[in-house]
């Protein structure tokens, strides 16, 4: 019963959390949309510009100045009211923010699920399990290679995030069309393979 309860949680924890991630990018709340993808477009774009040794002490020093400048405010001002309110940022302080074993544990299976589906997938691919999927694997690769030449990493992850943000919005608002334009590109794509299925030998997929 007890394990069951956990695995409960622990699925409606994951469930509340997507739930969350999936209206940040489909901002439903405008500000708090606004405001993750200003800021990790700021931070980003700060880190074209500057080590990340060097942003990251810039935004240790602002947060610092921000904490020690309302201290100093609520003190002054606990002083000249004569009241005793305590610490200003008494309730975070006693705030709990250690990892719980469960959570460490979850988090630990997740990440080595995903690692040995990873290993699994690339063995698949480098040692030919599958001629076509080698194939497109190779291919995609050989794009990279322009892609790479084109844009840095950070380019790369700067333009990954505004389409995160502004993507599932557009699908969103013309899933029908994106739908039918999609199903014509595949139906294109399935064909073109089926084409090269036929002409290299042991390329065709076995019959399950």
């Amino acid at each position: 019963m007890q394990a069951t309860a956990d695995v409960s949680k622990k699925e409606s924890s994951w469930s509340s959390w997507k739930g969350q991630a999936i209206d940040l990018l489909y901002w439903r709340n405008v500000k708090q949309s606004g405001a993750v993808f200003s800021s990790v477009l700021l931070l980003l774009f700060s880190l074209t510009q500057f080590s990340v040794v060097s942003v990251g002490a810039y935004l240790a020093l602002a947060a610092l100045s921000a904490s020690i400048s309302f201290r100093i405010y609520k003190s002054v001002l606990q002083a000249v009211q004569k009241t005793d309110e305590g610490h200003p940022f008494k309730a975070y302080l006693e705030m709990e923010i250690a990892l719980s074993q469960d959570q460490i544990s979850k988090y630990a299976d997740r990440i080595l699920l995903y690692s040995n589906t990873c290993m699994k997938e690339l063995r698949r691919l480098f040692l030919v399990q599958d001629l076509i999927d080698s194939l497109k694997f190779a291919v995609l690769m050989w794009l990279l290679t322009y892609v790479g030449a084109l844009f840095n990493g950070l380019t790369l992850l700067i333009l990954a995030v505004v389409s995160m943000f502004t993507m599932p919005l557009v699908y969103e608002k013309h899933q029908a069309q994106i739908d039918q334009y999609m199903g014509l590109i595949r139906t294109h794509v399935n064909s073109v393979v089926g084409k090269i299925q036929a002409k290299i030998p042991g390329a065709k997929r076995k019959e399950e």
